[in-house]
């Protein structure tokens, strides 16, 4: 494909899946730290990607609260997409490495999901918000067991909390040393 259409193209196949792939991410993370399915917002993700997991649920059992057809979802998606890229701009690489490659695409989606959250709520705290917001709820439900965690090793003081902190520098951790690795591996079976 010419590399005038290749850019336009690339940037489209990337947008779609990245929104869905996203849209997936947040309904799996809400789930798993049991953010209100009730909330406006929730009950949109949940509309949005009921129907293909609803057929994937039927194949793959969820374990407790980790639901493993979504995950398979958001993997497979996010393969798809890479895959289709670099198909589109001429490049050929096997599939196994893709994966690999999606995977840690997917890993760092959620470090900067988690990041953000919690910089929002941080900045959000300084406000604050008055009246009920159900997004601004979902973010509380979603960054909440990372912050108790890190209430209980850097309590607050003074009127200062301090514990948005330690869960940015783990992610921080996490980004360099779990991303690396999974990026060299792909490349070494390419």
């Amino acid at each position: 494909m010419s590399s005038y259409l290749a850019t336009p193209l690339s940037f489209l196949i990337d947008t779609v899946f990245s929104l869905f792939i996203f849209a997936l991410l947040l309904r799996f993370l809400f789930q798993w730290c049991g953010a209100d399915p009730r909330n406006p917002v929730s009950q949109f993700l949940i509309r949005v990607t009921h129907p293909p997991l609803r057929v994937l649920r039927r194949l793959i059992p969820s374990f407790g609260r980790v639901d493993s057809a979504c995950i398979l979802l958001m993997v497979g998606l996010q393969t798809l997409s890479s895959f289709l890229i670099l198909l589109v701009r001429g490049e050929n690489i096997p599939l196994g490495v893709v994966s690999i490659l999606a995977v840690s695409q997917l890993v760092e989606l959620i470090l900067n999901v988690y990041f953000y959250a919690i910089i929002i709520r941080s900045l959000l705290s300084w406000f604050g918000p008055t009246a009920y917001n159900p997004a601004i709820s979902l973010l509380f439900s979603l960054t909440e067991p990372l912050l108790y965690w890190s209430r209980r090793i850097l309590p607050p003081t003074g009127g200062i909390d301090l514990s948005p902190l330690v869960p940015l520098v783990v992610i921080q951790l996490a980004r360099m040393m779990v991303l690396p690795p999974l990026q060299e591996l792909a490349y070494l079976l390419n």
